[in-house]
Order: structure tokens, then sequence, then C-alpha cells
């Protein structure tokens, strides 16, 4: 765990924020959350901090939003993180929340999507999802569903082949689909500059 410190940060930080949130009967989610630039109820919620801060919120209603997106975060931020050490890892996953954010910001209205916050880790697990494919591409692995062992490539382009489907047709609203399509740009764009630096 020594080699992970930054992956063990963040999943700590989500875990008091989730706790904050619980006990907080809804005041952090309406300062912190990722609302739209539209309006809802007249009034335009929207601050700039939120895009990042959204990220670190999850559904109070069920532990499992927060358990899967924590459970994602170590499977492949930590290996990330061994790989190319913690500020590398910590860059990846911020920028892929920021894009992801930018995303949901106006991409879902372009589908009719109405307006509505949004939480969770689910942009940045996503942009290490992609970083992880890119680095390790043959490295098996087995999704909850369906539990079948596959490339992580394959893997992260089902997923995002998934997503594209579910947002263009609307399919499982209330999930931000095109959140984490964005989340995948962000940690190409850094991983995309790592090689190039490299190179």
């Amino acid at each position: 765990m020594s080699n992970a410190r930054a992956v063990t940060t963040l999943i700590a930080a989500n875990v008091v924020m989730f706790l904050l949130q619980s006990s907080s009967n809804g005041s952090l989610e309406e300062m912190l959350a990722l609302s739209p630039l539209t309006p809802i109820d007249g009034h335009v919620y929207f601050h700039v901090w939120q895009i990042v801060t959204y990220a670190f919120l999850h559904d109070t209603r069920s532990i499992y939003h927060l358990l899967f997106n924590m459970l994602a975060l170590w499977m492949f931020g930590a290996e990330i993180e061994r790989y190319v050490g913690p500020r590398r890892l910590l860059a990846c996953y911020f920028a892929s929340v920021v894009t992801a954010a930018l995303t949901q910001l106006f991409v879902p209205a372009l589908f009719g999507a109405p307006p509505a916050p949004t939480i969770g880790a689910s942009g940045g697990v996503f942009g290490l999802l992609l970083a992880y494919a890119l680095m390790f591409p043959h490295r098996k692995v087995v999704p909850l569903f369906p539990p079948i062992p596959m490339p992580a490539w394959l893997f992260a382009t089902l997923f995002a082949g998934v997503e594209l489907f579910l947002g263009v047709t609307g399919t499982l609203s209330g999930i931000a689909h095109f959140a984490h399509l964005g989340g995948m740009i962000g940690s190409a764009l850094v991983v995309m500059q790592w090689r190039r630096r490299r190179a």
C-alpha cells in the first residue's frame, strides 16, 4: 500500500466526504455537486470549484455507488501509480475529473437531457481505466459482468462503446454517461503528453 499513497489518499478523502455528506442534510451537495449551467427553479447553482469537488461526493442513499468507484479506483489507480508515480497519477486523475465535468456541462443538453446536478468519482475512474488500458493493453481484466477475462484494451473499448450508446440513446437516465467518456478524453490527453515527452 505504501507504493500507492496517492490512490489511498483519494480513497480516504472520498470516504470522509461520504460520511460528511450523510450528516449534512443535502447542504454539501448544493455547494459542491456539479450544477448545470442552466437554471434550476430559476436559479443557477454552478460555481467553478464544482468541476473538481463533485468527484468527492457520492449517492448517500446507497453505499454501492461509493464502493464500486473506490474498488475501481484502487484496481486501476494503484497499478498506474506504481508505474508512473503519485504526481503523474494525480495529474491523470484530476485531468479526467475536469474533462468529465466539462463534458457533462455541455454535451447532455445537446441530446435533450434535463438539467440536474452530477456527483461521483466515475469520471476520474473511467479516465484511469483508459490510462490503464493504454499502459498495459494486454493485461487481463475480469469485469464483474460478464466475469470473462479479457485484455485491458478490449475492456476499455467495450466500456466506452456502451457508455456512448447509453448516452446518445438516453438509456439508464440518471447516470452521467457523457461524463464517463469525458473522463477518458482527459486521461488520453495526459498519457499522450507523457509519451510525447518521452519520445
